[in-house]
């Protein structure tokens, strides 16, 4: 195992970077390896069947992070498109219960659904667990809120969904590679890896329980669904995977060459070694501000002309809701939180 203070010369920003919950900083041997496969594609040196094979490396270390088989996993290109699949396969008239405050790649796949009877009905994501009920035939919410940093009482919502039957999904974009998820038994979960995955964007991952695979449509299929993908390049019939697989959709290569390293690192340094990390920066950065010690490693500041006050000092966060959001990953330092608090106070 890595430590932490070892891998962070992996990584070279300019200035300080507290903006993960926007996207993640690869490290070098992501960097590295993406840049071999341009130029090996620039030049045509190359087939692409090693490039397909980070994507399978991605899978895995993924499944290991996640905490679930690989076996389970299906990836593709965007969270929405996942979800998508998972929410056209609904029988007409369900019910699916979500935050109000949702990230619209979770919730807008169930909206598009109302024209077959698909109700949705929000409530205040502090009180989901207690909102699930026996009409409630879906549960749909992210791990960590990307608009307030909260971090969901996953025993709850978990422990009230399977009392009275309901599908868990669970969008884990802003929670894997930092908080810890082994465990818990959702029925789906789903991720984007740019994030605290440190991947190129165009990687998603899928996971789903092998007793929900049978419910959702593989709409998407392709030839990267079946169950040889080498002998599934045309011509039918129907072949899919037996597992998860059949959800696939085609990988956008280059994107995976950079994902697999990423992944590996974040294995090799391991969740509870990053999650301890993660919430002592963001901890110390709350006591500086006068907050009580809190649970995510997203913190928002509410201090007057934060965002120009972070942006003179060389410091990139980011604006939601009219709120400054920093957000503390594994390339951030004590002396981040230290220049952090200086700007700010």
């Amino acid at each position: 195992m890595s430590s932490i203070a070892a891998a962070q010369g992996l990584w070279e920003p300019v200035g300080t970077y507290l903006n993960t919950a926007s996207f993640g900083l690869p490290p070098r041997p992501a960097w590295d390896a993406l840049q071999v496969a341009l130029d090996d594609w620039r030049t045509g040196r190359t087939s692409w069947e090693q490039w397909g094979e980070s994507t399978e490396a991605a899978r895995g270390s993924f499944a290991r992070l996640a905490g679930v088989e690989r076996s389970t996993i299906a990836v593709g290109a965007t969270v929405s498109g996942l979800v998508g699949l998972v929410a056209a396969s609904l029988p007409d008239g369900s019910q699916v219960l979500a935050p109000d405050i949702e990230f619209t790649s979770t919730l807008f796949p169930f909206l598009v659904q109302t024209d077959r009877g698909v109700t949705v009905r929000t409530v205040p994501a502090a009180e989901l667990a207690g909102a699930i009920d026996k009409w409630t035939d879906v549960v749909a919410f992210s791990a960590v809120q990307m608009a307030t940093g909260e971090v969901a009482d996953l025993d709850a919502i978990t422990e009230a969904a399977r009392a009275h039957g309901a599908l868990t999904l669970v969008d884990a974009t802003q929670a894997c590679g930092w908080l810890p998820l082994e465990g818990y038994g959702f029925d789906i979960v789903v991720a984007a890896g740019y994030k605290w995955l440190l991947s190129p964007r165009g990687t998603a991952y899928m996971s789903v329980a092998p007793d929900r695979l049978a419910e959702i449509v593989p709409a998407a299929a392709g030839w990267y669904a079946g169950e040889d993908v080498h002998a599934s390049y045309f011509g039918g019939p129907l072949r899919l995977a037996a597992d998860a697989r059949r959800l696939d959709t085609s990988p956008a290569w280059h994107s995976w060459v950079g994902a697999a390293p990423a992944l590996a690192l974040l294995e090799e340094i391991g969740a509870e070694a990053i999650h301890a990390h993660d919430l002592a920066l963001a901890n110390r950065f709350r006591s500086g501000l006068g907050l009580e010690p809190g649970n995510s490693a997203i913190v928002f500041v509410d201090a007057p002309d934060a965002a120009l006050r972070l942006e003179r000092a060389g410091i990139r966060a980011a604006v939601r809701g009219g709120r400054v959001r920093t957000s503390w990953h594994l390339y951030n330092t004590g002396a981040d939180v230290d220049r952090a608090l200086e700007a700010l106070t």
